[in-house]
């Protein structure tokens, strides 16, 4: 009897060790390691990814609504601004080409590359267009190098993206987190806040309706594992608000702004152009990226120094997939999350959105940082015709206040450009901004001509000027396009100093284009120069 019990004892353990040894057997050998296997090439998830698949949208191609669904599509496409019958009815990881440069398919990048936290803001957001971004997120970044996931909900007032959000980003299998503003604060300020909790050594911040694609993140890590005071952009593609077509943007512009200081997409200079050759994979060396480079080289090479001979020569590589820009549109950017904090994160006197990503260009830029567009990271966004948010105060009077903020500070003198251009700004309660002031003298930034002559020499706003006005002809009564140099109200004769004629009123064979005959004295030659007063500023 005793022989029995002892054989059943040993019976029971040696099950258990069988048990246990197939469950380390299968632990090892199964796909929990898929992300080990992704980054090494071997089959994983980008497999089923990347493989055809069927459906509304798959391969980001347009969605095509029935002729029958036509009026309530109109009706849903005002709750959002865009197809919201397109975008429901296409999978949230959905399938989405490679846009990708072919020199960038097969870019190594240096070990170790830091962990990033990604950071969206949203507001009454679609639910199928912020899952698609939270999904396109996790499907397409190595999970060792994606910290985590933070939604920070700005006072949105549909139940959907209440518990049932948060129940749904529980099941994901990276961390998702949701936090939630007490009140409606805009996008700066919920953006500072999900900052604030983020742990990974660098923020990457997206709008809400984002789809990324493969590839996407380690191009924009490696730059700043490089230096940590490049900010850095990826190509931002367009994603159709009619019919969520995915279509890649392009690597031949950068961006720039307007004298009303509206951030504006510029194509890339000649200059740049030829000096290219045909590689578009070669970085633009504007006098913008000339003057970084000489303010950052140092820096690149200090921090060269610490990688491995194998990462120096893929750190070279990457330096030539990058592209100076003046300025970015904002939306989509990563930065070093130690940077962010010495720069002064974003200005908090702001309100709600506007601005402050010319704000936080500028003082990248003065401040001895660096910013770029990494062309072989893509990133598609829906870009809507209107906006479907109220402003508190209204759209306007908001960002007056936030532009005139970053033209006190950063813009010296020729802030005044903008205030001719836009009168009404200075009428407006842009609040006290004496701590970015200090922040400026603190970080010994540089002059906004310093940043115009190095960095965006392209800008419409004139370096070196006499006065600004108009010269008006005195017959026709017409102007010409063109920054006067004398003083205020003469009639002058504009003489070509050549051929001794003087500019006249225009011909009836070419009614824009002022002419040019002998001198005659007729009031056809006359013209009356008027400087334009700076409205008065409160």
């Amino acid at each position: 009897m005793r022989r029995f019990a002892y054989c059943k004892v040993v019976l029971a353990t040696s099950l258990v060790w069988v048990m246990l040894d197939m469950f380390i057997l299968l632990y090892f050998s199964e796909c929990n390691k898929c992300d080990n296997k992704k980054e090494r090439g071997l089959p994983g998830r980008e497999d089923v990814l990347t493989r055809p698949r069927e459906g509304p949208g798959e391969g980001g191609k347009p969605v095509v609504i029935s002729k029958d669904n036509q009026e309530k599509m109109k009706e849903m496409f005002k709750i959002n601004q865009f197809n919201l019958m397109a975008s429901e009815m296409i999978a949230l990881n959905r399938s989405l080409p490679d846009v990708r440069l072919e020199g960038c398919k097969n870019k190594l990048y240096p070990d170790h590359l830091p962990r990033t936290s990604v950071v969206i803001v949203f507001h009454n957001e679609a639910w199928s267009t912020l899952l698609r971004t939270v999904h396109s997120v996790i499907d397409r970044s190595p999970h060792t190098l994606l910290e985590e996931i933070i939604l920070v909900d700005d006072a949105s007032e549909r139940d959907f993206l209440k518990r049932p959000l948060e129940q749904y980003v529980r099941r994901l299998e990276v961390r998702v987190s949701v936090i939630r503003m007490e009140q409606r604060s805009g996008l700066i300020r919920a953006r500072l806040k999900g900052a604030s909790i983020s742990t990974g050594q660098v923020i990457t911040f997206l709008d809400a309706h984002c789809e990324c694609t493969t590839g996407w993140l380690e191009p924009l890590l490696a730059r700043i594992k490089l230096d940590k005071r490049t900010v850095v952009c990826p190509i931002i593609d367009v994603i159709s608000d009619d019919t969520f077509e995915y279509m890649a943007g392009s690597d031949m512009t950068y961006g720039g702004f307007n004298w009303k200081l509206n951030f504006r997409w510029y194509p890339v200079p000649q200059r740049e152009m030829d000096r290219r050759k045909g590689d578009r994979t070669l970085p633009v060396r504007s006098a913008a990226a000339a003057a970084a480079a000489s303010c950052t080289a140092c820096t690149v090479l200090r921090d060269i120094h610490a990688l491995t001979p194998g990462e120096q020569a893929i750190s070279m590589l990457t330096r030539s997939r990058v592209m100076g820009t003046p300025t970015m549109a904002g939306g989509l950017f990563s930065i070093d999350r130690d940077y962010f904090q010495e720069i002064g994160t974003y200005d908090a006197g702001m309100d709600i959105w506007g601005g402050e990503n010319l704000e936080i260009s500028f003082r990248i830029w003065q401040c001895g940082g660096t910013l770029e567009i990494v062309t072989c990271s893509h990133v598609g966004h829906v870009f809507r015709k209107a906006t479907p948010y109220t402003f508190p105060g209204g759209t306007g009077q908001i960002i007056n206040k936030n532009n005139r903020r970053l033209a006190e500070v950063w813009m010296d003198e020729f802030k005044n450009f903008f205030y001719i251009i836009s009168p009404g700004v200075t009428k407006v309660d842009y609040g006290d901004i004496t701590s970015r002031s200090a922040l400026r003298q603190k970080l010994q930034c540089k002059p906004f001509s310093w940043y115009l002559e190095n960095v965006y020499p392209d800008s419409q706003i004139p370096r070196h000027y006499y006065s600004l006005g108009e010269i008006r002809n005195v017959e026709t009564n017409q102007c010409l396009d063109n920054m006067a140099r004398k003083e205020n109200e003469k009639k002058l004769t504009l003489i070509h100093v050549n051929s001794n004629q003087c500019l006249d009123k225009a011909n009836e064979e070419d009614s824009q284009v002022p002419s040019v005959k002998d001198c005659s004295h007729a009031r056809s030659q006359q013209w009356l120069l008027r400087n334009v007063t700076l409205p008065e500023i409160f």
